[in-house]
């Protein structure tokens, strides 16, 4: 494993795609940043860092012969990884919000971006970018947010967890085979936020509606049941989880 380390950048999934386009990259490489000045997330929102607060890392994976159709498969075992290592660290009520936000109880305490880049019909190799608030005391104005300090009551060692999802996410990747595939969705079901509850959703055009999320797709769609039985299909950018 190579991890190359920064002290400023703009965004370690930029920097880590041009590197990958400019070498040839063999092995699992790592760029972390002490301070990321234009972090993404989903759906194109801003990751709100703090230098020596916030892990801000971006981690490179190359697949041979993993079909395109499970790009989902790569997002559940990051996810679930990072789930695992959080909940070691007696995080309260870890869960998953779909698709890859990491939770304690009703906050957010990490967030993945996963781009994928495809040769032919599979999947060639994954940039993936974690953000993970660790000893952050306050969010102004995010009161959705939260840090493992603020869950726990524990000050962190940065560079301990920091090994420790590395670690965890790359062996994880590493097991991505067919045989796995459905241990691996399971245990995802297992760790999703708000799962068979009654919650609300929100359109992009702002009609609220009641919902049960019932799991998800084999290509990461969230299934929900409406007030009607009637079971939906949701993508990325269809529907939005108000909690």
């Amino acid at each position: 494993m190579k991890i190359i380390k920064l002290n400023a950048i703009d965004s370690t999934n930029n920097y880590l795609k041009q590197l990958a386009k400019s070498t040839s990259l063999l092995e699992p490489t790592v760029v972390v940043t002490q301070n990321q000045l234009s972090g993404r997330g989903q759906m194109g929102n801003s990751w709100v860092s703090r230098q020596g607060q916030s892990l801000t890392f971006s981690m490179f994976k190359l697949f041979k012969g993993l079909p395109a159709d499970r790009q989902f498969d790569i997002s559940m075992a990051v996810s679930i990884a990072i789930a695992r290592v959080v909940s070691q660290l007696n995080t309260p009520k870890v869960s998953v919000k779909w698709p890859n936000d990491i939770m304690s109880a009703k906050k957010k305490i990490g967030g993945i971006l996963i781009e994928n880049v495809l040769e032919g019909s599979a999947i060639k190799y994954a940039i993936i970018g974690i953000g993970l608030n660790i000893n952050n005391e306050a969010f102004h104005h995010l009161p959705q947010a939260a840090s493992l300090k603020m869950v726990t009551g524990n000050t962190f060692n940065v560079e301990e967890v920091f090994q420790k999802i590395i670690t965890e996410v790359f062996k994880t990747l590493e097991d991505l085979s067919i045989s796995n595939r459905e241990n691996l969705k399971q245990e995802y079901l297992q760790n999703l936020f708000q799962i068979d509850k009654i919650s609300v959703f929100e359109t992009p055009n702002g009609k609220r509606f009641n919902g049960i999320v019932k799991g998800v797709s084999p290509i990461g769609e969230l299934l929900v049941s409406a007030e009607d039985e009637s079971l939906h299909k949701f993508q990325l950018k269809e529907v939005k989880l108000i909690y």
